[in-house]
């Protein structure tokens, strides 16, 4: 430690010699380790294990790795770090704002070893997420072929920017509820269609609804079972203990419930659709009493939500990564988006298209279709329960990775103790059930987070990395430059105008 520490400049001043300019010698025992200077070393984070530390050896080949990039024009290959600068395979890191360095170990292990056909799963798999619930919801704010076309271009979108993520590698050289009033309509005795919200007067009147106001049972049921006043508060005592495990590596094994959720909500809409058949009716500007228009101006809350139902943009780097066939990646990723659009579409068409309108209107389909089926439907029920398991696994992980974040860098320690845990955990959960309790609207969520967390992943980071890589090598052009400072000013467009609609 003390060797890394001297400095590889040494000044020897002549005392015999009137003082003068100062004679400036290398240090022989340090020309061997070719250091610039010392590096403190960095923090490890591990999702599978507690927090270790860079070697100093790895981590003086990282800053070298950055003092070779300043010596030079990007451009200029003159001062290339040379191979015995450049890191191993296993000791790469990304080194995060917070100081903490996040080992790739999927990028070392198994490298190459997965197949086109798992790559494209996994993509579909981890892009898949619960805002395939509030699909059709969109298509109802847009317009039913204003919606499907919103699908298919912000598909295509999406894809172009997570494109330019992928090729950054090289260009850039960087390492409801249910209450009393709601009205329900059965069209047979296996599958009633509710309209949890007919009871505000906000939707037509449907004069063949039957309503339950004088249910006692019902009534007691609801006083306990409530969406926004006591279900948040009983999930804290099943989601706060999960988050104080000291390592999420058991919750990691059940990534595959995704995967069954989603499954199982496609065979949900298929059931439903076939008993219910289609309803529809198209007017393109104006509305009817039980059908919505074609075309409608709250279709930017559907690009909302579409932007985070797309966005992979921050992890496609590691799963194309151990693609076997690396010169497929584009068409794997094509093939990935493709099915990701097909499923919106097929969800969102499907539950919109049989809604029973009428008697019903389209504008009571709810934020999450599953409310537009009572809590009595056991079909739906399974797939709540699915969701459930779902979060249960996924919801530790997301809580693990911010405790490592801010527990890490504060402290050093991911886990310095269980009362500095409960804390941080305290306050995560409290966050969630606030939101729960006041604003239990899952649409609204979705697009507001989408849209302000696409706007710098999506659609900035994508565009202004090509931009600056093509000024650097000197071929930027115009029509590129003007093509991807539109794509920034859609994504800043679709963030503003959240909050006017």
């Amino acid at each position: 430690m003390d060797s890394d520490s001297r400095h590889l400049l040494i000044p020897e001043v002549d005392h015999e010699i009137n003082p003068g300019p100062m004679n400036i010698q290398f240090d022989s025992s340090d020309i061997r380790s070719k250091r610039p200077f010392y590096i403190e070393p960095t923090n490890i984070v591990n999702v599978n294990d507690v927090i270790q530390r860079v070697s100093d050896h790895a981590s003086a080949l990282n800053k070298r790795i950055h003092y070779y990039s300043r010596l030079t024009a990007p451009t200029d290959n003159t001062l290339v770090a040379p191979d015995h600068v450049v890191p191993a395979p296993e000791e790469c890191y990304v080194y995060s704002p917070l100081g903490s360095a996040y080992k790739l170990t999927s990028y070392t292990e198994g490298y190459g070893k997965n197949t086109s056909f798992v790559t494209i799963f996994m993509i579909w798999n981890t892009m898949m997420g619960t805002s395939i619930l509030s699909i059709p919801w969109g298509i109802k704010q847009a317009g039913f072929t204003t919606g499907i076309c919103i699908i298919l271009l912000m598909g295509l979108l999406t894809l172009y920017c997570c494109y330019r993520v992928v090729k950054s590698r090289s260009m850039i050289y960087f390492f409801h509820h249910i209450n009393d009033t709601d009205a329900i309509l059965s069209t047979n005795d296996s599958n009633p269609v509710i309209c949890p919200s007919a009871g505000s007067g906000g939707h037509p009147d449907n004069g063949s609804m039957i309503f339950y106001a004088n249910d006692t049972e019902l009534q007691q049921f609801e006083e306990w079972w409530n969406k926004s006043r006591t279900v948040p508060l009983y999930l804290i005592g099943l989601l706060l203990p999960l988050l104080n495990f000291k390592s999420p590596s058991f919750f990691s094994k059940f990534n595959i419930l995704g995967t069954v959720s989603v499954v199982y909500l496609i065979i949900l809409v298929t059931v439903k659709a076939s008993y219910l058949g289609f309803h529809l009716e198209f007017h393109w500007v104006t509305p009817t009493e039980f059908f919505v228009s074609e075309i409608r101006f709250q279709f930017p809350q559907l690009t909302g939500v579409l932007t985070l139902a797309f966005f992979i943009h921050n992890c496609i780097i590691t799963l194309l990564k151990n693609n076997k066939n690396q010169e497929n990646n584009l068409r794997d990723l094509s093939i990935a988006y493709m099915l990701v659009t097909l499923t919106y579409l097929y969800i969102g068409v499907l539950v919109f298209a049989s809604f029973p309108s009428p008697p019903l209107s389209k504008d009571c389909i709810e934020q999450n279709f599953l409310d537009n089926f009572p809590s009595s439907d056991i079909l739906s029920f399974i797939a709540r329960i699915f969701l459930l398991f779902q979060m249960m696994t996924v919801y530790p992980l997301l809580g693990y990775l911010a405790r490592v974040q801010l527990l890490g860098h504060i402290f050093g320690d991911s886990y310095p103790s269980i009362f500095h845990v409960l804390i941080l955990n305290l306050f995560i959960v409290g966050a969630g059930v606030i939101m729960a309790c006041f604003y239990p609207n899952i649409g609204g969520i979705i697009r507001y987070s989408g849209a302000a967390c696409g706007l710098a992943f999506v659609f900035i980071y994508p565009s202004l990395i090509y931009i600056i890589s093509l000024y650097q090598e000197e071929r930027l052009t115009w029509p590129k430059l003007l093509f991807h400072v539109f794509i920034i000013l859609l994504g800043l467009g679709n963030l503003i105008v959240q909050f006017f609609m």
